[in-house]
């Protein structure tokens, strides 16, 4: 009878259970994988082999037999080396040289030729996947424990090596139980400190911009001559951010297991990525002919720093449109359409003009109106409206950069934010809505828990009217006012956070 044992696999960002059965026949040697298999699965026949032969067991190789690997569903593409392990031991089961009950347990892992097993990508997803589906034992490499021990409710185990495994499974004397791992407990990491605010010398106003940012989670844009300091507010900006909370966690560390990112930890702290802004827009927004995730997506609930903003090619811009707007990317293709998470805090950073200094008092632009023009029409209007607040980054005395560094900041910009942060889940939690940041209410959700007083109102409608607000950039105001309010503890908007909101609003020129 053919054998049958578990595993899964990851398509997009979600795991899909695979069954791997296995039926041997008399007859010349064959060995055969069958269920739409990629090159990497096909290979696995032959490290699949050696692995068994340098684990103790006999080869496939040497014996006279056919041998069918089966994995189902047949209709779903299956990609990777994450089979080796199960297909293994499916093996073993058919030819008799292994005995014991496959059913509630699942197995992913690669396999070296001596029999060691690799990591794999995608162990968090399949582990939440498997607990789903009922599954009660996971076996993973050693190296993914500590992301699948994440999941409660299913007995994880790490393996080294297969003759480890087939150990395990050993009946009567001889056996070497494999413990099973602890669960993996959510503590957040020290903060880094490697760059603070009292590093950066001046800018006190674009620094408090970016605590406003960080409150609400707001998107920021930066303009200003090189060397002011803009990406390193930029990085230090990621050091306030508070600590991915719950699900939260979940959500970046599997999006960051698919990807291959994670290097064995468990992601804790908002991710920042910083593309170069030679970036592809596939590699920016994700796809291919299997679509994968980008560089957006790989921001999700952190930051994404696009530095040298108008130098990013015009197609890659405008795809940002989308995810800003909604909070994840749709990616099209002949094979189906694949939509991925993308809610990030957006970190644009520009120079007046190509060589930087237009309007500079220090040095004389070089850049012909040509040129100026070509820059600036690279940003849509509304690419810039969907920018929150637009910070100035100016020249810095030169007096002031000798200073002596202050107190670190970061700290105390961190327990700021986490106050202005629990206001808002409390307000939002009292009326039931799922957010947790001012930056993700609907127009509803301002009419419904942002109240304005007639005079706030009439200031707002005046500043809206005077500086050519959209209906976008209008609702965008009364955001960024909420936080401000949270920020200074205030149960209502006054005209003093009103009045700060409508300065961070972009100007007819970006200068």
């Amino acid at each position: 009878m053919p054998s049958k044992t578990y595993s899964a696999q990851v398509t997009l960002l979600k795991a899909v259970p695979i069954s791997v059965e296995t039926d041997i026949a008399k007859g010349l040697y064959q060995f055969g994988i069958v269920g739409l298999p990629d090159k990497a699965v096909e290979e696995a026949r032959d490290r699949v082999s050696a692995a068994l032969k340098n684990s103790g067991f006999k080869s496939p190789k040497q014996k006279n037999q056919k041998v069918v690997v089966s994995l189902s569903p047949a209709d779903l593409k299956k990609e990777g080396s994450c089979f080796d392990l199960p297909i293994a031991l499916s093996y073993l089961l058919a030819a008799g040289d292994l005995s014991f009950d496959p059913e509630k347990k699942l197995f992913v892992g690669e396999l070296t030729l001596s029999g060691a097993l690799l990591p794999v990508r995608g162990a968090l997803p399949i582990a939440r996947e498997a607990k789903r589906r009922g599954y009660e034992e996971l076996y993973v490499p050693n190296e993914n424990v500590r992301e699948a021990a994440l999941v409660e409710g299913i007995r994880v185990h790490g393996v080294s090596t297969l003759a480890e495994l087939a150990a395990h499974f050993k009946k009567g004397e001889g056996r070497i139980p494999i413990p099973e791992a602890p669960q993996t407990p959510i503590e957040p990491p020290p903060p880094d400190e490697t760059i603070d605010f009292s590093d950066i010398k001046g800018q006190e106003f674009a620094k408090h911009g970016f605590l406003i940012a960080a409150a609400g989670g707001h998107n920021v844009g930066m303009y200003g001559p090189p060397g002011t300091g803009k990406t390193m507010l930029a990085r230090a900006f990621a050091g306030i951010l508070p600590p991915l909370r719950g699900e939260e966690v979940f959500e970046v560390t599997s999006i960051h297991s698919v990807a291959g990112t994670l290097d064995g930890e468990i992601a804790v702290l908002p991710p920042f990525r910083a593309p170069h802004h030679t970036a592809s827009y596939v590699s920016l927004v994700g796809g291919g002919s299997t679509p994968r995730p980008g560089e957006i997506t790989l921001a999700h609930r952190g930051v994404l720093f696009l530095d040298e903003f108008p130098e990013f090619d015009k197609r890659v811009l405008e795809s940002l449109r989308q995810p800003l707007e909604d909070g994840h990317v749709s990616v099209s293709r002949a094979r189906g359409t694949a939509s991925f998470p993308a809610r990030f805090i957006l970190v644009a950073a520009m120079n007046p003009c190509p060589c930087g200094f237009y309007g500079s008092d220090e040095r004389r632009c070089a850049c012909r109106p040509v040129d100026l023009a070509g820059y600036r029409r690279k940003l849509s209007g509304p690419i810039v409206d969907r920018i929150d607040l637009w910070l100035s980054v100016d020249q810095i005395e030169y007096g002031k950069l000798g200073e002596k560094t202050g107190a670190r900041m970061n700290r105390a910009y961190a327990e700021k934010v986490e106050g202005a942060r629990a206001r808002q889940r409390e307000r939002f939690e009292k009326a039931g809505r799922p957010i947790s940041r001012n930056s993700e209410m609907s127009v509803r959700d301002i009419e419904g828990l942002v109240e304005l007083s007639k005079e706030v109102r009439t200031l707002l409608d005046e500043g809206a009217r005077r500086l050519a607000l959209s209906a976008r950039g209008y609702h965008k105001t009364v955001k960024l006012a909420r936080t401000i309010a949270d920020l200074d503890g205030a149960e209502a908007i006054g005209e003093k956070h009103m009045l700060e909101a409508l300065q961070y609003r972009p100007r007819f020129e970006i200068r």
